[in-house]
């Protein structure tokens, strides 16, 4: 179910307006087939434009979006979903993820996730899961749709915060993960032992913290406005790391969480 993931994606979090139209268009023309946004980015709108004026077949991409805590509840979450497809001008996404858990857990997981697969029957949909889901949030999605149902559980991940504990329930139960922040907003450049690793390869720290998750199955959705490094980062795939050198990256979790705002659930 999962493979059907790309796992080099193009993040647009906190890109708006022509600044969001522009990374998506030349992502695309870069050979970008992975396009990802939600409903609180704002962006689906521009998103949707870049990608109808790029003329890339809609059947060569794979768009995910996801849907915003405040659509979770039954009566909203299909209605948020076909105002998404309306901007983004599109009959169905490939993906379509709870974006946070309910905060508070007002809602039950089981509510939103049945709401979520009934999308899925309706053809809004072709694959679903879930983001920032810890391992007591994907234990009650899985009795509610089965594991199967889950094509990912998009969280933050990079070298500073490896998230060990939701990868390892992740992969014991067949989820598969896409690593969002995978550069940890460009911390990465700056670390010594990612720069060293990057000169035994002639690349950049960025592309090794890139090889590091693509190595570990993991999807990566870094977000970029300029060209050179849009093109760079998809070249991280070309790389491939020593298992020493994984290792030395392993050592780098200091349990660095950016994304953290004040709805967050109890992170494991």
């Amino acid at each position: 179910m999962s493979t059907n993931i790309p796992a080099f994606g193009l993040g647009t979090f906190r890109l708006k307006d022509q600044q969001v139209i522009d990374s998506v268009t030349t992502g695309l023309e870069l050979g970008y087939r992975h396009i990802d946004t939600a409903q609180i980015y704002g962006n689906e709108a521009e998103v949707g434009q870049a990608i109808a004026d790029s003329g890339v077949a809609r059947g060569e991409l794979f768009v995910t979006t996801k849907v915003w805590t405040e659509n979770l509840s039954r009566d909203k979450l299909i209605p948020s979903l076909k105002e998404s497809l309306s901007k983004l001008r599109m009959e169905q996404v490939d993906l379509a993820l709870i974006h946070w858990p309910s905060p508070n857990d007002e809602l039950p997981v089981a509510d939103y996730m049945q709401a979520l697969a009934e999308a899925k029957k309706q053809g809004l949909a072709r694959l679903i899961g879930v983001s920032n889901f810890t391992i007591a949030h994907m234990q009650q999605a899985i009795a509610a749709v089965g594991a199967a149902e889950i094509a990912t559980n998009q969280v933050e991940i990079h070298p500073f915060l490896q998230n060990r504990k939701v990868a390892e329930f992740a992969r014991t139960n067949g989820i598969h993960l896409t690593a969002y922040m995978p550069l940890a907003y460009g911390k990465v450049m700056q670390d010594a032992t990612l720069l060293e690793i990057a000169g035994k390869h002639g690349v950049t720290a960025a592309q090794v913290a890139l090889a590091w998750s693509l190595q570990q199955g993991f999807a990566v959705i870094p977000s970029s406005t300029k060209r050179a490094n849009l093109a760079a980062n998809l070249d991280a795939v070309k790389i491939t790391l020593s298992a020493a050198e994984m290792q030395a990256i392993a050592q780098l979790d200091r349990g660095e969480r950016l994304a953290n705002p004040d709805f967050s659930p109890k992170w494991d």
